[in-house]
């Protein structure tokens, strides 16, 4: 079994498709939540979906280790399909099974 790691850093995007994967994708139980928010102190980009993996940063991704102040929930969106979601993790399993993890550095 897995040890799970606490994560360094909170993570968001300014993509709508970009925060639905990454409300299908969270681990936990309970329903996906798509919250908007105001960073509390600085923003970088996050360098497992930024310059370093897809230049440009296409998905407007970006991390922070300072809080974030929950102003809003988006409750209307639509999910991807059960297949879509389950060949994402698939795709992640396997990463994750070569070695190739989130860069937290």
């Amino acid at each position: 079994m897995d040890k799970e790691n606490k994560a360094k850093y909170i993570y968001l995007t300014a993509t709508l498709d970009a925060a639905v994967w990454g409300a299908e994708l969270a681990l936990g139980e309970g329903r996906e939540r798509i919250y908007l928010v105001e960073p509390m102190g600085a923003i970088e980009g996050d360098p497992n979906l930024t310059d370093k993996k897809f230049p440009g940063n296409p998905t407007k991704s970006y991390r922070s280790k300072h809080p974030f102040k929950v102003v809003g929930e988006i409750t209307i969106w639509q999910g991807h399909s059960p297949e879509q979601v389950n060949a994402m993790k698939g795709g992640l399993a396997k990463l994750k099974e070569q070695g190739i993890e989130a860069i937290e550095d």
